[in-house]
């Protein structure tokens, strides 16, 4: 019997290893909009229109707010491990322009290639103007309310 319990506490370290390496499996998610591809490659320019699109894949992830008229259909799958910032898999954009009748002009695709990655500069935002200390800010203004101001300065004159 003793010769069992170190292989019986080797396959239970084992299985509790098992059991942990378990939890620790990436976790995958889909955001944004679910893209078919055979319903993707339906919207043709010239012979859809936005009611058909719409239709088709539904209502759009944001449109444009100046220029032609484009419809944004946004999808990513990121993959994440367990306290751990998720990281981009795959990410994809369709873009579907319309002309001024609300035709489709044109279909777009572009994915991963035109993600910007940006990293801020610093923990602070650089302003205009002189930097105030906190005496400054808490004092600065004794003295100045309710002071006489004096004619003729403002910016008309008055």
């Amino acid at each position: 019997m003793t010769v069992l319990r170190p292989q019986i506490l080797a396959t239970g370290a084992i299985l509790a290893a098992a059991l942990a390496m378990g939890g620790c499996a990436s976790i995958r998610e889909n955001r944004g909009f679910i893209a078919d591809p055979t319903l993707v490659a339906s919207v043709q320019p010239g012979i859809d229109n936005r009611q058909s699109v719409e239709a088709t894949l539904g209502h759009p992830s944001f449109e444009s707010q100046f220029g032609t008229p484009t419809w944004y259909y946004v999808s990513s799958t990121t993959g994440r491990r367990p306290f751990v910032r998720p990281e981009i898999d795959t990410h994809q954009v369709l873009a579907v322009q319309f002309d001024a009748a609300g035709n489709v002009a044109s279909v777009e695709k572009s994915g991963l290639d035109k993600v910007v990655y940006l990293s801020p500069d610093g923990d602070s935002t650089p302003t205009v103007g002189r930097e105030r200390g906190f005496f400054e800010d808490l004092f600065g203004n004794i003295g100045t309310v309710g002071a006489p101001t004096q004619q003729g300065t403002g910016p008309n004159g008055s």
